[in-house]
């Protein structure tokens, strides 16, 4: 029996979307209501609800335009199931790091050495050099994660971290990245792995477990709902909710 893979929150939402684009609700080169007003009709979460709007994005059904708002666009595709190929939800993914990066902080305190502290201390600075510089420090970024992955002794928990890290380059994982990551989102992301080293040196399993879930949910928060508070002027003639950020550097 051929095994179907569940469909994705973000899939189903869009779907309902792409519903409503074919009874007429929404006809093409109108814009959608406000991802608030959007959510509610569908009531769903508007996390939940800016993924499938980057989905739907990327598969050329809608138009976000920075200032303005989401468009149906002319001749777009219904097709939802290619969608399967564009990731897991970017939020799930987070989630799921929070748990286990967590637990791998927890046995990477207690085989902690000081080179290996020397390494992720030279990992950190070269984060911030890179980040003051206006350049991505993503691949010393992913260096910490697995550093600390290597330090906990576990091969099966390392693969899992790099996989997990790894998929923030699938496609809508990379395009809710290029919407909503700036230098500043770098600076705070380069604090808090200064504070789950901080927990690491204390030799603190509690503490280090704790910061490694804080700086995964605060990158969750602002690759999800960051952009989501980056609204036009409510004052403004047509101004709507915008899911459209600023394109710079990756986090």
């Amino acid at each position: 029996m051929k095994s179907t893979e569940p469909k994705r929150l973000y899939q189903s939402v869009a779907t309902q979307i792409i519903a409503l684009i074919r009874k007429g609700e929404f006809p093409p080169g109108d814009r959608l209501p406000p991802e608030r007003e959007l959510a509610l009709k569908l009531g769903v979460s508007r996390p939940s609800l800016r993924e499938a709007l980057i989905a739907l994005e990327i598969g050329g059904q809608i138009e976000i335009r920075m200032g303005s708002g989401v468009y149906v666009r002319s001749g777009g595709s219904n097709d939802v199931e290619s969608m399967g190929a564009l990731g897991d939800s970017p939020s799930e993914l987070m989630q799921a790091r929070a748990a286990i990066e967590g637990s791998v902080a927890v046995l990477a305190t207690a085989r902690m050495s000081a080179a290996m502290l020397d390494r992720l201390r030279r990992t950190v600075e070269r984060m911030r050099r890179l980040a003051a510089a206006g350049k991505s420090p993503v691949e010393a970024d992913r260096q910490f994660h697995m550093l600390i992955a290597e330090a906990a002794g576990n091969s099966v928990l390392s693969r899992f971290v790099g996989e997990l890290f790894d998929s923030r380059h699938d496609p809508i994982a990379a395009a809710m990245r290029g919407h909503t990551e700036s230098a500043q989102t770098w600076t705070a992301a380069v604090q808090e792995h200064d504070e789950i080293l901080r927990a690491l040196q204390a030799g603190d399993p509690i503490a280090a477990q704790t910061a490694m879930r804080a700086h995964l949910r605060a990158s969750e928060e602002r690759w999800i709902s960051g952009a989501l508070k980056q609204e036009a002027d409510p004052k403004s003639e047509g101004s709507v909710d915008q899911p459209h950020s600023r394109r710079r550097q990756r986090t």
